[in-house]
C-alpha cells in the first residue's frame, strides 16, 4: 500500500508551481529595459548660445529699470530710457573712443595710451537693441509699441557708428546691394522665340492680332538694342 500510494498519487504541484513563477519572470526581465531609456531621450535640447545671451539681456534690463530712480516699469518704458540704458553701459566698455581734443583722435592703431574713455562698441550696441527688441515681443510685448525699435534709438545708435568711426579712424562703408542686369541679347533671344510661338497660332487662323504685336515687340527689341 505505502509503494502504490506514494509511485500513484498526484503530482507535488509545489513543484511545478516553482518552475512556473521563475521563468516567467526570466522572461519578462527584457521588457522593463524600454521603460529606462524613454527619459533619456524625452529630455529637451539646450538653449542655443544666442538665446542665453537674449535671456541674460533681458533680465539685465528688468532690472535696471527695478533699480531705476525714479522705479520704471516695463509698460512705461520708452525710447529715451532704451537711449538711458544704453549710455548706462558705457561704464563696462573696453573699447578706446578718442575725444575731440585727443591728439591720437582718428588714428586707428595709436602708439601710445591716453586717458580717453572706454566704451561700449558700436557693433555690440546695435546687437544688444537686436536682441532686446526680440525679447520684448516674446515677453509680451507688442511690435507697435517696442521701445527698441523707437526712431530715436535708431538716430542715436547711428550717431554712436558715425562719432566712433571718426573718432577711431576706422571708415564705415554701407554694402551696396548688386542689381541683376538683363542684356540685350537675351530679350531679343526671348523676344524671338515668343513671335515663332506668335507664328505657329497665326497658321490655325486665329492669331492675327497676336502676330502684329510680335512683330512689333521685335522691332523694339531690335532697337533697343541698337541704342544700347
Amino acid at each position: 500500500m505505502d509503494s502504490a500510494s506514494g509511485g500513484g498519487g498526484p503530482p507535488d504541484p509545489n513543484a511545478s508551481s516553482g518552475e512556473g513563477p521563475s521563468s516567467s519572470s526570466r522572461s519578462a526581465a527584457p521588457a522593463a529595459t524600454p521603460v529606462a531609456a524613454e527619459p533619456s531621450s524625452a529630455s529637451p535640447a539646450p538653449p542655443s548660445r544666442y538665446e542665453s545671451q537674449k535671456r541674460r539681456d533681458w533680465n539685465t534690463f528688468l532690472q535696471y529699470l527695478k533699480n531705476h530712480k525714479p522705479p520704471l516699469t516695463l509698460a512705461r518704458c520708452s525710447g529715451a530710457h532704451v537711449i538711458e540704458f544704453l549710455k548706462y553701459l558705457d561704464q563696462f566698455g573696453k573699447t578706446k573712443v578718442h575725444a575731440a581734443g585727443c591728439p591720437y583722435f582718428g588714428h586707428q592703431n595709436p602708439p601710445a595710451p591716453c586717458a580717453c574713455p572706454l566704451k561700449q562698441a558700436w557693433g555690440s550696441l546695435d546687437a544688444l537693441i537686436g536682441r532686446l527688441r526680440a525679447a520684448y515681443e516674446e515677453n509680451g510685448g507688442r511690435p507697435e509699441s517696442n521701445p527698441f525699435g523707437a526712431r530715436a534709438v535708431r538716430i542715436y545708435l547711428r550717431e554712436v557708428r558715425e562719432g566712433q568711426a571718426k573718432a577711431r579712424g576706422i571708415p564705415y562703408e554701407k554694402r551696396k546691394r548688386k542689381r541683376p542686369t538683363v542684356t540685350a541679347t537675351a530679350v531679343v533671344g526671348n523676344v524671338s522665340v515668343a513671335s515663332t510661338q506668335g507664328g505657329g497660332v497665326d497658321g490655325d487662323g486665329g492669331g492675327g492680332v497676336d502676330g502684329g504685336s510680335s512683330s512689333k515687340t521685335v522691332a523694339a527689341a531690335a532697337a533697343t538694342s541698337t541704342a544700347v
